[in-house]
């Protein structure tokens, strides 16, 4: 039998993916479906006057064409969003409607106008340009610090673009601690917005079958469940048990396919327009690029204030939030519960404040991207901790190492909400500080001069909250919502497994992991057990996946399904046994009468469960149990990543010379998968510090609309990272998992940009720090040094 708990073991997904017979939602096709195509606005912000469709219902294949008035006259409703944020003056947050096709005005480009159905993609494709829609131009603003000071108004129900001003920690001690502080440090930051790019786009199809009044939408969602939801609820006024979403295989997700979006919620109710014709809609790239939510996007004016000894007294915080023309599903608990409460970080820091003004803009909604409110939250900490270790003469690792919770301190209330069940900070930052060779980074840097380079190393010790359990800040934040997940664990007659999880895999190997979850527990065979997600007409109900909460939620309900099975299954093999309940141990896949050799494997039990001839009174046939697991906090893994530069003057060029990152995510089931998932989230923290952004000119035109503008990290651009763990388990989860798959992404930015400003000697610089911006200090130093 293979190793199933804690090993290695490959990806059984990857068979079918890396053969090509992956099934994602543009490989379906259901009879007779027609295609849509959507009527994009090309201008930023202007007033509807009208939409013109006779031509384009006049054209080749065309069999409808659908406007905003169509679903108004339907009573469709706005796209929600999810989490109410009330501000400092105790008002809940500005929530213009947000309908699936516009009705009155458009926003940014991208915005939705209108849909064209035809037969093929092709034609509706032809149909949609024949569209005319008269336009009366209004000035607008894409820019979040502009968004207050007398930029053009966007929404009526949110006067001067300001969807809310909130706050978290106390104000007063804060204000007192800087008034105490032998120095402050002070930096203005940027966090530029991203475009996610997941190798799949977008796509749905959408069925309704007459002859039972049944919606089917097969989508490219991580949530299945909550979309689900929030259709039904609050948008089509549909009933639940009506309504049928399936998710297949999802290639790649990062946050941006956990919404409800227009295109999902047309191709649904256009399907019963047109008399069951299923309706089916696959994003080309540049739809991503325009309509997509977005992430990050944050300008930030943040103090550090310390004592003569390097101690923080306290963090001083204030954030303009972009987010968008529209509020995106969970668009307001990004800025606010995601990132206020982490400003904490690893640091015993006596007092925080963090004031958020969250704006509208003209530019595509901007809501959670891998981390959601976690690195902006660790970019701000980590670079101002680096910026006081400079101003004060101190070495960055002492400066930490000072500041950090220690293990004895643990449980560890911050003074922004949370509380921190457990953590080994320095020991991260030691081993990290050895595997990187620290303490001779100097020569390393004397040799990169001699050569004409400039070096720089930079650290980040970061902290994030995983499993997203926001009733554990009930009181300090207001947020009401628990998320719990559920799973069912079913033994089949020949004793195979099948597990129905509400979590939702798109890339993280949950069909591996949970499996060794599974055989692990039971004592079976890995590749007996099969794991079943993404359809609500199978799964009981989820929430999905997101903010790295499989394992540490998911996993934790599926292991209580498990132990539910154990239990029922010692009933049964007492009765066999001729035992008492109480005396039956499970071990290694058998029942065991205690002090005996007397057993019956799992698998004579679960046949037995079916073929219930010689069974226990008043225990029912089968073996099929159902959990829910409501985490009672957050996981909080945390870890320290290095990165170590050099630095071309004469091009710009920034080459990561070494990466280090030592990581703390409690229990790991496999190490491989984790080992991926920290990779890649490098690779994409990466990709934000060194190369991408999200641009809009004054016009409001995404002028990085494609990936030609667009800058992707590629190969050349990656070092190869050396990854180290250390293991403290989560205390209250039955798993001992804290989460592993935004980590990277979290880390990475900070760790690169201090890096760099410590190469550049100077703090002058924002993400994406270009080749351009790069090459300009670097010359600038140079000729200063030469004067």
């Amino acid at each position: 039998m293979p190793d199933s708990g804690v090993s290695r073991v490959l990806r059984k997904e990857d068979q079918r993916f890396l053969t090509g017979r992956g099934h994602y939602t543009d490989d379906l096709n259901r009879p007779g479906q027609l295609h849509a195509v959507f009527v994009r606005s090309e201008m930023a912000h202007a007033t509807v006057k009208s939409v013109s469709t006779d031509a384009a219902k006049q054209a080749p294949g065309v069999v409808a064409v659908f406007t905003g008035q169509d679903m108004a006259d339907d009573g469709v409703g706005s796209l929600p969003c999810g989490w109410v944020v009330t501000d400092k003056h105790g008002e809940a947050h500005k929530a213009p409607p947000h309908f699936p096709l516009v009705r009155d005005k458009v926003r940014y480009v991208g915005d939705h106008v209108a849909v064209v159905i035809a037969e093929t993609r092709a034609q509706a494709a032809d149909a949609a340009e024949l569209v005319e829609v008269d336009y009366e131009g209004l000035d607008a603003n894409a820019d979040p610090a502009k968004a207050l000071e007398g930029a053009p108004q966007i929404h009526d129900e949110a006067p001067g673009n300001l969807c809310f001003d909130w706050e978290l920690g106390d104000k007063a001690a804060v204000d007192e601690a800087f008034s105490k502080a032998h120095h402050v440090s002070r930096l203005e930051l940027r966090n530029n917005r991203l475009i996610p790019n997941a190798l799949e786009p977008r796509a749905a199809i959408g069925e309704y079958d007459p002859g039972t009044d049944e919606y089917t939408l097969y989508s490219t969602s991580q949530n299945p469940h909550l979309l689900r939801l929030i259709l039904c609820a609050f948008v089509l006024n549909l009933p639940e048990h009506k309504v049928r979403i399936v998710a297949p295989d999802v290639g790649g997700g990062f946050g941006s396919k956990i919404y409800c979006y227009a295109e999902e919620t047309v191709c649904t109710w256009a399907s019963k327009k047109l008399n069951g014709k299923p309706v089916k809609w696959t994003a080309e790239r540049s739809e991503s690029f325009s309509s997509d939510a977005h992430g990050r996007d944050h300008v930030t004016h943040a103090e550090l204030a310390l004592d003569e000894n390097g101690k923080f007294l306290a963090l001083k915080v204030d954030t303009i939030a972009n987010l968008g023309a529209y509020l995106s599903s969970f668009a307001t608990a990004v800025p606010t519960y995601l990132y206020g409460t982490l400003l904490a970080g690893q640091y015993k820091t006596p007092a925080v404040h963090c004031n958020v003004r969250a704006v509208f803009t003209n530019t595509a909604p901007v809501d959670a991207y891998r981390g959601a409110g976690r690195p902006e939250a660790t970019y701000v900490v980590e670079r101002m901790v680096e910026r006081a270790a400079r101003d004060m003469n101190m070495d960055p690792a002492e400066i930490r190492r000072r500041n950090f919770v220690q293990p004895d301190e643990f449980p560890y209330q911050t003074p922004v909400a949370l509380t921190y069940d457990s953590g080994q900070y320095e020991k991260a930052l030691d081993e990290a500080l050895a595997m990187i060779d620290y303490k001779n980074f100097g020569q390393r840097r004397q040799e990169s001069e001699r050569n004409g380079k400039l070096r720089g190393i930079g650290l980040s010790a970061y902290i994030e909250a995983c499993g997203i359990a926001p009733s554990q800040v009930v009181g300090a934040l207001g947020a009401g919502v628990g998320l719990w997940e559920s799973a069912q664990v079913r033994f089949n007659a020949t004793g195979s497994i099948s597990v129905f999880t509400g979590s939702h895999s798109h890339g993280q190997g949950h069909e591996t992991t949970f499996a060794q979850l599974v055989a692990d527990r039971f004592g079976v065979p890995v590749e007996n057990v099969d794991v079943v997600h993404g359809d609500t007409g199978r799964i009981p109900m989820g929430m999905g996946t997101y903010g790295s909460r499989s394992l540490a939620v998911g996993g934790s309900a599926i292991v209580r399904a498990c132990d539910k099975v154990i239990e029922k299954g010692k009933k049964i093999a007492a009765h066999l046994l001729e035992a008492s309940v109480d005396d039956i141990e499970f071990d290694s896949g058998n029942f065991r009468v205690a002090g005996t050799d007397k057993q019956k494997s799992i698998g004579e039990i679960a046949f037995t469960a079916y073929v219930p001839h010689n069974y226990p009174e008043g225990v029912e046939p089968g073996l099929d149990e159902t959990a829910f697991y409501d985490p009672a906090n957050f996981t909080y893994p945390a870890g320290v990543h290095i990165a170590e530069v050099e630095i071309d003057p004469e091009t710009g060029t920034t080459r990561i010379a070494d990466w280090v990152a030592v990581d703390d995510f409690g229990k790991v089931i496999n190490p491989m998968i984790v080992e991926g998932q920290v990779h890649g989230g490098i690779a994409q923290g990466i990709g934000q510090a060194l190369l991408e952004e999200g641009v809009y000119d004054e016009a409001g035109q995404l002028v990085t609309g494609s990936y030609q503008d667009y800058c992707m990290p590629r190969a050349d651009d990656l070092p190869s990272y050396r990854v180290g763990m250390i293991e403290t388990p989560c205390p209250h989860n039955p798993v001992g998992a804290k989460g592993c798959g935004e980590a990277g992404a979290i880390a990475a930015p900070p760790a690169l940009m201090n890096a760099i400003t410590d190469a550049l000697g100077t703090e002058e610089i924002s993400m994406p720090a270009t080749r351009e911006k790069v090459w300009r200090i670097a010359r600038g130093r140079l000729a200063q040094a030469a004067e």
